[in-house]
């Protein structure tokens, strides 16, 4: 044990120096990097100079011979981390949106070349388009063999700058791992998916990108709600971008036979294949590691996803983002945010909030996504044993993961507090007794922390009654509360549940009931206590609250101006620091899903508008453009969305309480 631990701080010791930069590799012939990207269309498409690397490097499995064009039948694809795959032509394509400012590989291109190539109709010279195979445990079980069903590696190009792109088109048609379904996106999710990509680049947070969102006249049947009501929806491909897509589940594939699951990965017993994917993921994407750690290299790497993992969560929980399926196979080998699928951002602060609605025992709730990181940072390691020894693993995980978190985490919301002097052991006490008081009076979290951008700092400052006022408007009102609160079953089956609960309890647990009846009986002790409640006390319940953490935060602020030699400077510093760290955009659900009705009524205007105001999620000048819709009524709380527009920054209408995402 004492050699093992002097391995570890020796490994630790010199890669703790540095993060490698995403997607950077030095410039190569093949890499000529888009020349001529600039010149008028058609010809940009001869500046797209592919490399694709990860095809060369990794196995490919050809699928076996069949008609011109047919995809390969679902099946387990053993020995190879790629199948040659065929995007399938979608009727009519036409662009939604393209981010930006565009990409520079193909900013003259005109829409409707965008659409000929980006929704896979037209291949680019140079693409070799693959599915990628992956294992994953899904909600903590290991499912086996899953695979890009719905995406397809198009190739990789490369930058003048050193920058290593993979194109993706999700949603180009049915691959050897679709499994029962078509390969295909629908217009809603893939507008959701295209808007956040950006919207999270656009607040600092690791993430990959999306280049555009293109719709069709083609249609596939979806249940949305799982409630035996499918219709005929339109669909879409999203092109993303990202240094890799490689996963953790990407290494699930050589796993053995699961104890509880009784599923294998398609490549067990293939260590080669194991050693070769981790010296490609080193060798490209952390080359430092090569250069600095030849002996050592997969402590190196262990450790540096595990530092980039953490960073990711803690920047997820200062935005107030959830991403709702943080199974395996959705978490970056290099620490990006990636699979944008019922994700969500914080409205009213509840550190339980479940983004999606399928996961009914709340395993990816907001407040559970740093321990779910780390889970999944466990079942990594397990992946990469023996070429990393689990014990090894392990004691890098114990000794890295939550020290890492912590100190980004508190470093980010020090930022968002404008602490920006001194660091003081009690600062994680007052962020903490800040998200207490959020929690209590419903407050919403984004527009909480931007209106603590303009805390009149100076003592008895007769602003304060005016900050108060702005900052309770900000808490849920008894109507938000009663809906939110209110019963979700039939009193006749909670009843039930109760008998159960008292005559049954082991089988209450084996059928997963138990954690929806402790917040059903929450519910309703919630309900009754708002009965007994009027809008004039918890008005005053409230501001009080909010009065006595502003006092203890006032005299933080006190303590840090006292460290800066001027007062003047230090206010400047302090403003600037918060209005880069507060965001005053988020992608709301219910901003996305005016966009989604406006799209699928053929009005891609509010996706653009949408889109265009993410790009500037701290405000400035792109906000006045983007802007405000004219018509945003504070009263409009009834309907569909379109039509009804309200400030993009404004708290969520009573309407969004009902949106639901699966």
């Amino acid at each position: 044990m004492a050699a093992l631990r002097a391995a570890l701080a020796a490994s630790l010791a010199v890669a703790r120096a540095w993060p490698p930069p995403l997607g950077r590799h030095p410039p190569s012939a093949c890499c000529s990097a888009l020349a001529g990207a600039m010149e008028p269309a058609p010809r940009w498409l001869a500046g797209l100079r592919f490399d694709n690397r990860a095809l060369r490097a990794l196995p490919v499995e050809t699928p076996p011979p069949g008609p011109e064009g047919a995809p390969s039948a679902p099946r387990p694809v053993p020995g190879a981390c790629f199948n040659r795959a065929r995007p399938e032509p979608l009727r009519r394509p036409r662009v939604v949106a393209l981010s930006g400012p565009r990409w520079r590989c193909w900013a003259w291109a005109r829409e409707a070349e965008a659409a000929l190539f980006f929704s896979g109709n037209a291949l680019l010279p140079g693409a070799e388009p693959a599915a990628h195979c992956y294992c994953g445990h899904q909600f903590g079980q290991f499912a086996g063999q899953l695979g890009d069903g719905a995406a397809m590696y198009l190739g990789e190009v490369c930058t003048e700058a050193g920058e290593r792109w993979e194109l993706q088109l999700k949603g180009a048609g049915p691959t050897p791992f679709s499994r029962q379904a078509d390969g295909r996106k629908v217009l809603r999710s893939s507008i959701r998916e295209f808007l956040c990509s950006e919207a999270m680049f656009h607040l600092g947070v690791p993430t990959t990108r999306a280049g555009s969102c293109v719709s069709s006249q083609s249609t596939v049947v979806r249940d949305a709600f799982y409630d035996g009501n499918p219709r005929p929806e339109p669909c879409a491909v999203v092109l993303r971008l990202a240094p890799t897509f490689l996963r953790f589940g990407s290494f699930e594939i050589f796993k053995p036979r699961d104890e509880h699951t009784g599923r294998a990965g398609p490549s067990v017993g293939r260590d080669d294949i194991r050693l070769q994917m981790l010296d490609y993921v080193i060798s490209t994407f952390y080359p430092e590691i090569q250069a600095c750690h030849p002996g050592t290299t997969s402590v190196a790497v262990l450790l540096q996803v595990t530092r980039r993992t953490a960073r990711l969560v803690a920047e997820w929980q200062c935005v107030g983002f959830c991403h709702g399926v943080l199974n395996t196979d959705n978490m970056s080998i290099v620490g990006l945010t990636i699979d944008y699928g019922p994700f969500g951002f914080l409205d009213r602060y509840d550190p339980d909030h479940v983004c999606n609605a399928s996961d009914t025992a709340g395993r990816y709730s907001y407040s559970k996504q740093p321990e779910v990181c780390k889970w999944n940072l466990q079942k990594l390691a397990e992946a990469l044993d023996p070429a990393l020894p689990l014990e090894l693993a392990e004691a890098i995980l114990a000794e890295e993961f939550d020290a890492e978190f912590g100190r980004h985490y508190l470093q980010k919301m020090r930022r968002k507090l404008g602490l920006v002097q001194t660091e003081q052991e009690g600062d994680g006490a007052l962020v903490a007794q800040l998200l207490e008081t959020m929690h209590l009076t419903g407050a919403d979290f984004t527009n909480s922390f931007y209106l603590l951008n303009s805390f009149p700092t100076a003592p008895e400052s007769p602003d304060l009654d005016g900050f108060l006022a702005a900052l309770t408007a900000q808490c849920a009102s008894l109507e938000e509360l009663r809906l939110t609160f209110r019963p979700q079953m039939d009193p006749r089956q909670l009843s039930m549940m109760l008998m159960l609960a008292q005559s049954n309890p082991q089988l209450l647990a084996l059928i997963g009931t138990r954690a929806s009846l402790a917040r059903e009986l929450e519910r309703v002790e919630q309900q009754s206590r708002l009965e007994q409640l009027s809008e004039a006390e918890l008005h005053g319940k409230n501001r009080s609250r909010w009065a006595a953490w502003l006092h203890n935060y006032r005299a933080r602020l006190e303590k840090d101006r006292e460290a800066s030699s001027d007062a003047a400077t230090w206010q400047a510093e302090r403003t600037r620091v918060m209005r880069a760290n507060n965001p005053k955009y988020v992608l709301r659900n219910y901003i996305a899903q005016g966009a989604i009705e406006a799209a699928e009524s053929g009005d891609f205007s509010e996706v653009r508008r949408v889109l265009k105001l993410l790009e500037t999620p701290y405000g400035g000048e792109v906000e006045a453009e983007a802007a405000e819709p004219a018509e945003a009524s504070e009263a409009a709380e009834t309907g569909g969305a379109a039509g009804r527009r309200r400030s993009y920054s404004s708290k969520p209408p009573l309407w969004a309480a009902e949106l639901c995402v699966t």
